[in-house]
């Protein structure tokens, strides 16, 4: 696994093998960026669900400002963190938590550009953040984007405060770009 484009291309991530994660393919991570190109600069990112920190390193690397990674395994944790130092990435922090409880914490004082919600498949981890992120709309900026990558089939309608911006499947996922109406 490594960083596609920007200024880390070509580095290699650790924890492509962490237990209990499954970190985007890179074919998958570079058509995803090649959708939201436009809205990286200067971005105040939230990796939620980070695993190993690669899209958010991914999004420092193409000239966002800031990132934050939220995981719930401290292995994944240490890896992000091993990943940020060892690409001597600024502007970042590093959350071990529950990611609704962090991303609840964040409703106060915190307004993203944008998300990347990459939960566990099997769960409803991913319906979970969009009903707090849908309910809180102010967590992302005006213009901001959501991107979600699942397996699951999602009525994004019902997330009446985001329209789909960008669809492509990937074999049996799919990611969508929601945008902030």
């Amino acid at each position: 696994m490594k960083i596609i484009s920007g200024k880390f291309k070509g580095r290699i991530l650790k924890g492509f093998n962490i237990v209990g994660t499954r970190p985007t393919m890179d074919r998958v991570k570079e058509s995803i960026f090649a959708m939201i190109q436009d809205y990286i600069k200067d971005a105040i990112v939230l990796d939620l669900y980070s695993g190993t920190g690669n899209l958010g390193i991914e999004a420092i690397s193409n000239g966002a400002k800031k990132a934050y990674f939220v995981d719930n395994n401290k292995i994944a944790i240490n890896i992000i963190e091993d990943n940020i130092n060892n690409l001597k990435v600024g502007n970042t922090n590093v959350i071990h938590g529950d990611a609704s409880e962090v991303l609840k914490s964040f409703v106060t004082h915190e307004k993203f550009n944008i998300v990347f919600l990459d939960p566990p498949y099997a769960t409803l981890e991913l319906d979970k953040a969009l009903n707090i992120i849908n309910s809180n709309v102010d967590l992302i900026s005006k213009n901001g984007l959501i991107v979600c990558e699942t397996e699951l089939k999602i009525n994004y309608s019902k997330y009446d405060n985001f329209i789909v911006y960008k669809e492509k499947k990937y074999g049996s996922k799919t990611v969508n770009v929601l945008k902030r109406r």
